[in-house]
């Protein structure tokens, strides 16, 4: 569904606004969630951040490489957050997840989406993971399991 999503420096701030727009709208009862993403490299200072969907669909992959070309830091963290919204009267209530890895010198593999083929975690990308995979240590993958277990959702891997 579409929502309202600010720019913000912060992904808990995004989803939180999402979240409260939603409800605001009365377009969709509680209880109901928002998620938010994004791609945090260190040596850009945290680009794209909160920012990344817009910067993926500007300059893409091949653009984030020409940014980290000869640079030697290439640390990154993928980061998820959910804000789930269990009542109306009920403030948002946030789960998150992260994953630390490295931006890989060139695109590899031709699984997953966005910026997984230059997201490398114990020295595969994102994009080189199975489904199964990459769920299990992924950053989006950590934040649902969070919110199931405040679910009391039993969760079990397959």
């Amino acid at each position: 569904m579409p929502k309202e999503e600010i720019q913000a420096e912060s992904l808990e701030e995004i989803a939180l606004h999402a979240a409260n727009s939603v409800l605001k709208s009365g377009r969709l009862d509680p209880p109901f969630f928002v998620e938010d993403s994004g791609l945090f490299i260190e040596a850009l200072s945290g680009f794209p951040g909160p920012y990344s969907a817009y910067v993926h669909k500007k300059i893409g992959n091949e653009g984030i490489l020409k940014l980290m070309d000869g640079v030697e830091n290439r640390r990154a963290t993928f980061k998820c957050v959910i804000a789930f919204v269990s009542a109306p009267s009920a403030p948002p209530r946030l789960f998150v997840g992260s994953v630390s890895g490295r931006i890989a010198e060139k695109a590899r593999g031709d699984k997953g989406f966005g910026y997984d083929p230059i997201f490398e975690f114990s020295g595969r990308t994102f994009a080189e993971l199975d489904t199964k995979e990459k769920n299990r240590v992924s950053h989006r993958g950590q934040a649902f399991r969070k919110l199931l277990r405040y679910l009391g959702v039993s969760y079990k891997e397959r």
